[in-house]
């Protein structure tokens, strides 16, 4: 009996130590699973193809962990199959997964609907099922578009104002996602349970040759897919310190029932050609040297559908209150001239450039 009980404690012991990582297949998720592991946690991952586990292991591998323990549970935003079992027995759920894309999509509810329904499939079902904590991944978008341009840093207390002719779609799906998951937490009387992580764009090492969105917009730099680059500003992050704060915010209480945003002051592209070139002059052979700006950007985005779509950042600078995530971290972001300059080097390693 004695024995018994002590293996009963140990299986016990061990699920009240494991988290569930959603979208694990992600550059984010990926890395969040990796950091995971790096702070002693057991980590089950979803996916939505089993196709793609040997991916997952080589990125969690390429991050410096050992994948051989993670255990991996296929899981739909669209469908409910598998939530509850996928939930059961994890002491925290990090919500990492949700669609991403810088083009408009050819239906709105293409991106909205797995963004909302994923959100309100993770966190009801794990606050239901006791999680102590639910982090979920949101990001700026869900913080500065559809208004004008704040005097000061944003901050958590601003929203995207979804009703705004101006605001993307990706940026709709983001909000939109986020609301749903604290109205969720409210109706359960769980805040406090709730955090949420509003990370910039994403730069940083790849784990796969699996570029993704973001780092794909300085890889096209890069590769003379732009040889004049539209005055674009965007509100970068090493995605480093995006996994970092997805994991403290697991137990810190300075992340309970409160929006963190993890993003740097908005860099245009040109100012990050500029970095590439102090940097890591041997991948500048096809990098632009002009900026299009003023009337001519104003009327190019009016029939190039990629600025058109992203026409809230063009000419225009923002900035970010950085305090919640110093707070969280207990140390400053990484210096974004770092984050480009490795990302620039893992591209060159992979041989993603040519």
């Amino acid at each position: 009996m004695r024995d018994r009980s002590a293996a009963r404690t140990t299986i016990g012991r061990r699920m009240a130590d494991t988290i569930l990582v959603t979208g694990i297949t992600g550059y984010i998720g990926g890395y969040v699973a990796a950091e995971a592991l790096r702070r002693g946690w057991r980590v089950r991952g979803s996916l939505r193809d089993r196709a793609r586990a040997d991916e997952v292991r080589e990125a969690i591998r390429a991050a410096g962990q050992d994948p051989s323990g993670v255990e991996l549970v296929e899981l739909d935003l669209l469908r409910d199959d598998g939530w509850e079992g996928a939930v059961d027995g994890c002491r925290f759920v990090l919500h990492v997964a949700s669609p991403f894309l810088t083009q408009r999509p050819a239906h709105a509810d293409d991106l909205i609907a797995p963004a909302v329904e994923g959100t309100r499939r993770a966190v009801t079902t794990a606050l239901r099922a006791g999680a102590e904590r639910v982090v979920v991944t949101s990001s700026v978008a869900a913080v500065q578009q559809g208004h004008r341009v704040a005097g000061r840093p944003y901050g958590p207390e601003d929203w995207t104002d979804t009703a705004s002719r101006e605001v993307t779609v990706y940026a709709r799906s983001k909000t939109l996602a986020e609301r749903e998951a604290w109205s969720i937490a409210d109706r359960l009387d769980a805040r406090g349970r709730l955090a949420v992580i509003n990370p910039g764009t994403v730069l940083g090492p790849l784990l796969t040759d699996d570029k993704g969105t973001s780092v794909d917009v300085l890889a096209r730099l890069l590769s003379g897919a732009m040889p004049v680059v539209p005055d674009l500003h965007l509100p970068w992050v090493d995605v480093r310190d995006i996994a970092e704060a997805h994991v403290a915010a697991l137990t810190s209480p300075v992340a309970a029932g409160r929006r963190t945003i993890v993003a740097s002051d908005s860099l245009s592209l040109i100012e990050i050609a500029r970095i590439v070139r102090e940097r890591v002059p041997e991948a500048t052979a096809a990098l632009p040297s002009r900026s299009l700006r003023g009337a001519a950007l104003r009327l190019a985005s009016l029939v190039v559908r990629d600025l058109r779509d992203n026409r809230p950042f063009l000419a225009t600078p923002r900035r970010f209150d950085q305090s919640g995530a110093e707070a969280l971290l207990g140390h400053p972001l990484r210096p974004i001239p770092e984050a480009v300059e490795d990302t620039v080097r893992s591209l060159l390693d992979r041989g993603l450039l040519a």
